[in-house]
C-alpha cells in the first residue's frame, strides 16, 4: 500500500482558516490526479483541493464544515487500492460520523451528514427524528438547522416515603412556531459574508467618510461607443463597455491629484505611485472586488476583457486570492441594478470609491434652455483625514470632464 497525504493548499499571508466544504469522493472511490476532492472556502475566495495523485480515497481526515488552516491534512489516497475496497475505520478527527454510520448500518432510518449530525447532537436528536431532504432521504445541515430541539424530559422529585416517587409538573418543551404564511430561516453567514460585513463596519468606523457628487452628460461617450461597437467587437473579440470610460477617466483623476490614490498607514500617507483599480462585481457568494493592475497602461481593449474575465471567474467562484488583494481605489457601478444615486463605502486600506449609477434621460439647463440628456449621477466618498475638499471636488470634475469630452481620454489630456 503505498500513501500519499492530501494537505489544505498554501493560504496567503492575508488568510489564516478556511471551512471545508462537501467531499466530492467518499473513501473507497476512485480518484484521478488533479481532480477536485474537496472545496475550502476562505473569506476572500473558494480554493479547490485536487487529488495530488491517482488511486483510491483511502481515508477522509477532516469532515464536511471542519475549519482547516495551512497545509493540514485533509485525507489519504491508496495509490495501490481498488476501487470499491472496504474503507478504513474512521479517523478520530470525524467523531461525529460514527454514530451515522453506525446508524445507517441498522437502517434505522435516515442518514445525517457530518454537519448536520453535529448540529443533531447539539440539540440532542436523532437522525431519525427529521425528515432528511437530501439524496436518498439523507438529513441535510439545513434540515438539521431546521429542526427542533428535542423535548426535555420531565424531572422526578421523591416524596416523604423513599418508595413513592411522584413526577413533577412536565416542564414546557421549546416549539417550533407555526408561522404559516410568514416563515423564517436561520442560515449561518459564510466566510466571504462575514468578512464583507466586517471591511464595511471597519471602513466607517475607521474612516471619515464624506461623499461629495456630480452629474455628467454621457452623450458623447454613448456617441463614441455607437460609432465603434461593431469595429472595436470585431478587432478584440469583446464588447465595448462603459465601465473602460469610468476606469480611464478615474485614472486622469487620480493622476491629477494624487492623494486620492494615496492610503493611511498608521500616522503615515502612503502615495501609490502605479493604478491599481478594483472593480466591484456581484458573485452568487456576495460582492467581491477584483483589482486591475497598472491600469494607466491598458487600453479599452484589455481593459474591457480583464473585466470580462472578473465577471466569468466571479460567477463561477474561480478568482484567486492574489486577483482580490491590493487596490489603490475601487469603482463601484451600481448602475448595473438600476441604482439612481448611492453613497458608496471606501474599501480599506483605499481612501476613495467612485460610484457609478444608472443613465436617464433627464431634464437639464443648457445656455438657458431646457434640453433632455442621458445624464448619469456620480458619487465619490473618500477619506476627509487625508483628502481636502477641494481635491475630493477638483478630482470629480476631472473624470466629469474626461467622460463628456472622452477625445481627451485618447490624448491623456
Amino acid at each position: 500500500m503505498a500513501i500519499v497525504d492530501v494537505q489544505v493548499p498554501q493560504f496567503s499571508e492575508s488568510v489564516s482558516e478556511g471551512t471545508l466544504l462537501t467531499w466530492k469522493k467518499k473513501p473507497g472511490e476512485a480518484v484521478a490526479i488533479d481532480e477536485t476532492l474537496v472545496e475550502i472556502e476562505t473569506d476572500k475566495v473558494v480554493l479547490e483541493v485536487p487529488a495530488p495523485a491517482a488511486g483510491v480515497l483511502a481515508e477522509i481526515i477532516k469532515a464536511d464544515g471542519s475549519t482547516v488552516t495551512s497545509q493540514e491534512l485533509l485525507a489519504r489516497i491508496d495509490t495501490e487500492g481498488k476501487a470499491g475496497a472496504a474503507a478504513p475505520a474512521a479517523s478520530a478527527a470525524a467523531p461525529a460520523a460514527a454514530p451515522v454510520a453506525a446508524q445507517a448500518a441498522a437502517g434505522k432510518g435516515d442518514v445525517a451528514m457530518p454537519a448536520a449530525a453535529k448540529i443533531l447532537a447539539e440539540k440532542g436528536l436523532q437522525a431519525t427524528d427529521v425528515a432528511g431532504t437530501g439524496k436518498d432521504g439523507r438529513v441535510t445541515k439545513g434540515d438539521a438547522l431546521a429542526a427542533g430541539a428535542k423535548p426535555v424530559a420531565a424531572p422526578v422529585a421523591v416524596a416523604a416515603n423513599p418508595a413513592v416517587a411522584k413526577p413533577l409538573p412536565a416542564v414546557a418543551a421549546p416549539v417550533q412556531p407555526n408561522l404559516g404564511e410568514r416563515p423564517e430561516q436561520r442560515v449561518p453567514m459564510t466566510r466571504l459574508r462575514a468578512r464583507i460585513a466586517e471591511r464595511l463596519v471597519q471602513s466607517q468606523s475607521t474612516n471619515a467618510i464624506l461623499t461629495t457628487f456630480n452629474e455628467v452628460n454621457m452623450a458623447p461617450v454613448m456617441e463614441m461607443r455607437k460609432k465603434f461597437q461593431e469595429k472595436f467587437e470585431k478587432e478584440h473579440g469583446v464588447k465595448l463597455g462603459f465601465m473602460s470610460f469610468f476606469v480611464k477617466a478615474a485614472v486622469a483623476a487620480l493622476k491629477k491629484y494624487p492623494i486620492i490614490n494615496a492610503s493611511v498607514d498608521g500616522n503615515d500617507i502612503v502615495y501609490h505611485g502605479y493604478f491599481d483599480i478594483g472593480i466591484a462585481v456581484g458573485s452568487p457568494r456576495g460582492l467581491v472586488v477584483p483589482v486591475l493592475r497598472n491600469v494607466d497602461q491598458m487600453s479599452f481593449a484589455d481593459i474591457e476583457k480583464k473585466i470580462a474575465e472578473f465577471g466569468a471567474k466571479a460567477k463561477e467562484g474561480k478568482l484567486s486570492i492574489d486577483e482580490l488583494t491590493g487596490g489603490t481605489f475601487s469603482i463601484s457601478n451600481g448602475g448595473t441594478f438600476g441604482s439612481m444615486l448611492s453613497t458608496p463605502i471606501i474599501n480599506p486600506p483605499q481612501s476613495a470609491i467612485l460610484g457609478v449609477h444608472a443613465t436617464k434621460d433627464r431634464a437639464v439647463v443648457e445656455n438657458g434652455q431646457v434640453v433632455v440628456r442621458p445624464i448619469n449621477y456620480l458619487a465619490m466618498s473618500y477619506d476627509h483625514r487625508i483628502i481636502d475638499g477641494r481635491e475630493a471636488v477638483l478630482g470629480l470634475v476631472t473624470m466629469k470632464e474626461a467622460l463628456e469630452d472622452p477625445a481627451r481620454l485618447l490624448f491623456d489630456i
